[in-house]
């Protein structure tokens, strides 16, 4: 067959795409511009045009896949609607693909590519096995793909944009976080926290729900949600909260109330140990190494659910110390003495202040330059105070552009709404190019990229550059 992909440069779509050719079927694709992705891709044999152009679409194809991202009024998008062919968003996909195995779904505002990630190689090292869709490059595998057809678990990395989740029907759900995010979605947290509780109830009979400890806290800090079924014989009044149905774990980094914890979080030399406390006992001194802080709340989910699909404590060990962690995912670019680069992902302020958090903790007293590209004017104009109040921690602060990614710009909203908002001295608003110029001047002993926009581009040339300066 012949599958046609609109938006194939995407993380989710390009394992997709690779997922299909995998099986022997034709592969071809748009994006608007190439990227180290789409050149992988186009390596691996399928090709690739990135003018919006329906005569370029060539063979004709027999199914369409497209992501959300790509606006409807594109000319492909409309071509191929009035073509008769059948076409089909990149969650229904995924969601058919899944249905023939136990998926295992790692849902969340933010550590869900790490998660799925983590339960992917500790399956796949243990020799249990598993295939998987993830979010992300995983150094492991060098891919954000992975096929196993002799396994009967899949892992998939299952995203709350556009109600995407919900077109699966996991064994295994995990939910990481429910922070306000998606709101040109949604509209509300509370709506956004009902479709995480819908996505919750569709797991299937028999399998099982890891939830994190608070995930369902609405904007006034009161938990809005009840566990089980609800008894004619109780008197509070239950019609604000959500229900959630399936058999259910917690897990947690902090405080002992839930089944699964970390305690004893350490630092030695860079590499993070913790002991792991379960509801069969515990194991000590499990190691993260060229990790972060939070990817401890991490390893404490995808553990929970490695153990549930059978591993040993020495398979758990040594999947967890042999995870190499993801691409812009607190990726080291530099580790020397002399300075430290870290890329990351973060696009949220908490998850912003979850990376600053690790830096400080990994690397105190450093004077840390970060570079941050606002993504979305959406999250932008809604989260500018947030952002504004993570970001006043650096000691010095590079905002570039707007990464407007599907969006059209919004009168007013720019990223000198962050900077203005920022207390903080040393502030800057910069183009890429003045990025490389600046922050190797600003004599840094840290330096953090943050964003889920193109700064990704600009990675491979300030390595560069902060290594020149280096020798």
């Amino acid at each position: 067959m012949n599958y046609y992909f609109l938006g194939i440069g995407g993380i989710g779509m390009s394992a997709l795409a690779r997922y299909f050719k995998q099986q022997g079927h034709n592969v071809s694709g748009y994006d608007r511009t190439p990227s180290p992705l789409t050149h992988r891709l186009e390596e691996e044999g399928i090709a690739i045009h990135y003018e919006d152009d329906p005569t370029l679409i060539r063979p004709k194809p027999d199914y369409v896949v497209y992501t959300p991202a790509v606006p409807e009024d594109t000319a492909e998008m409309q071509f191929l609607r009035q073509s008769g062919v059948p076409i089909c968003k990149r969650s229904q996909a995924l969601g058919e693909i899944t249905r023939q195995k136990k998926c295992i779904a790692v849902a969340g505002s933010h550590g869900k590519t790490t998660t799925s990630s983590m339960i992917a190689h500790l399956l796949n090292h243990s020799g249990i096995g598993c295939s998987a869709f993830l979010g992300g490059i995983c150094k492991n595998f060098d891919s954000n793909l992975l096929v196993n057809h002799a396994s009967e678990y899949v892992v998939v990395e299952a995203d709350e944009y556009d109600r995407s989740f919900l077109q699966l029907n996991p064994y295994y759900s995990v939910i990481t976080a429910t922070d306000a995010d998606h709101l040109d979605i949604y509209g509300t947290h509370r709506n956004l926290l009902e479709a995480f509780a819908q996505f919750a109830n569709q797991t299937v009979d028999g399998g099982h729900l890891f939830i994190k400890e608070g995930c369902f806290v609405d904007d006034n800090g009161e938990e809005v949600v009840e566990y089980g079924h609800h008894h004619d014989h109780d008197d509070h009044d239950h019609s604000s909260h959500l229900t959630l149905r399936s058999p259910l774990s917690t897990y947690t980094t902090h405080g002992i109330e839930a089944d699964y914890y970390a305690i004893n979080v350490r630092n030695y030399h860079g590499n993070i140990y913790f002991d792991l406390r379960t509801p069969d006992g515990v194991f000590y001194d499990l190691e993260l190494t060229n990790s972060c802080l939070y990817n401890v709340e991490n390893a404490v989910a995808a553990s929970a659910v490695a153990l549930a699909c059978g591993l040993d404590e020495f398979q758990l060990r040594s999947g967890l110390r042999t995870f190499k962690g993801i691409v812009r995912r607190f990726d080291y670019r530099i580790n020397e003495s002399g300075l430290v680069y870290i890329d990351d992902y973060a696009h949220h302020p908490r998850e912003i202040a979850a990376a600053l958090e690790s830096i400080a903790y990994l690397f105190p007293g450093k004077r840390t330059v970060g570079v941050f590209q606002p993504h979305l004017y959406s999250r932008t104009a809604q989260l500018a105070d947030e952002f504004a109040k993570v970001l006043e921690q650096l000691d010095e602060v590079i905002l570039m552009p707007i990464y407007p990614a599907r969006e059209r710009p919004i009168p007013g909203v720019s990223s000198h709404s962050i900077l203005r908002k920022i207390n903080n001295m040393s502030k800057y608003l910069c183009s890429p190019a003045q990025v490389l110029e600046l922050v190797p001047a600003l004599c840094p002993e840290v330096v953090v990229t943050l964003g889920a926009g193109d700064i990704d581009r600009l990675v491979p040339d300030l390595e560069k550059k902060l290594r020149e300066d280096l020798l």
